[in-house]
């Protein structure tokens, strides 16, 4: 088949394509970036620019879309929705374009907001976001797109965090603090975090290259979940740090994020922590997997040695 990757050179975009390289097939990256690893499958540019995706996505027989904006302090906030919203209008206008009739689409499960309960794909949205509430709006784009079109294929698939190889995320930092003993566990650390290694979410997307007609929604992340503590213990051990962690109180933690918040503000500048970092932290964010597992897929690596993977990639 052949098939376009929009977002393709980034962290989850460049596995997929490696995946999809090995089972033959015929790749397309689509992105502002050039890519690090396969710049000769590179077409250079932005979905929000409809003509360069009209033909890019000539002869395409499925679309991956995961360009995006995602990051916690994107400036100016207006990029969410140029981005995450126009940039699906923009891939569906390409789509139709070209008759293309698959599209997979990796949402968010910031698309549920802060809701606590067993979050599975029937839950109602509820996201507080900028990125949630425009995520939630492109699966709208997408979900319009497929039932506008009885012979349309669409998949949505609501990743929890992704870590890795080559991600400098919030985990990798977490690992670079814990590296460089400047950690400090804000709580007990006994919340639990659905997250998924990014070897096993590639793995999946590509096995849905060739779903079937409708429109069909996956939560992802690996199980079983691991506390904050489980978590913090798993890359000490891993990077040969015996120290013992210390703790600080939960509110500590906030009030020191608002602090950086208001440093911000006023410098201009970007934080590595900041109140919403800390609540993200200190929060339990689980998601049920029970549809994932059901479909058939497995994990290729678990939690624990997707940590220990990425630790020896990048420490």
């Amino acid at each position: 088949m052949k098939v376009v990757v929009t977002g393709g050179s980034g962290f989850i975009g460049t596995r997929l394509v490696e995946v999809l390289l090995r089972e033959k097939h015929d790749v397309l990256i689509f992105d502002k970036a050039q890519s690090l690893v396969y710049p000769e499958l590179v077409t250079i540019g932005d979905v929000r620019d409809v003509n360069s995706m009209i033909d890019a996505f000539k002869g395409a027989d499925v679309i991956y879309n995961l360009a995006a904006e995602h990051a916690d302090n994107v400036t100016p906030k207006s990029l969410y929705a140029d981005v995450n919203v126009k940039g699906a209008e923009n891939v569906v206008i390409a789509a139709k374009a070209n008759d293309v009739k698959r599209i997979v689409f990796t949402s968010t499960v910031a698309i549920y907001g802060r809701q606590q309960l067993h979050l599975d794909e029937k839950c109602s949205a509820n996201p507080v976001s900028e990125y949630g509430i425009t995520k939630w709006d492109a699966e709208k784009v997408f979900r319009k797109w497929a039932e506008d079109d009885s012979n349309n294929s669409l998949i949505v698939i609501r990743p929890a965090v992704v870590f890795g190889e080559k991600n400098r995320g919030n985990v990798y930092r977490l690992m670079e603090q814990i590296a460089n003993g400047k950690f400090l566990m804000i709580g007990e650390g006994k919340n639990k975090k659905s997250m998924g290694y990014v070897g096993n979410i590639s793995l999946f997307l590509a096995s849905k290259i060739d779903a079937e007609i409708g429109v069909d929604t996956f939560n992802f992340a690996g199980k079983p979940d691991l506390t904050s503590e489980e978590i913090v213990n798993i890359i000490k051990d891993e990077l040969k740090i015996s120290s013992n962690t210390i703790h600080v109180p939960e509110w500590i933690g906030l009030a020191g994020g608002s602090m950086f918040d208001i440093l911000s503000k006023i410098t201009g500048k970007k934080y590595p922590i900041s109140s919403v970092r800390v609540k993200k932290f200190t929060s339990d964010t689980t998601i049920s997997t029970d549809k994932l597992m059901n479909s058939g897929f497995k994990d290729a690596f678990d939690l624990e040695e997707g940590l220990r993977r990425m630790i020896r990639s990048e420490f």
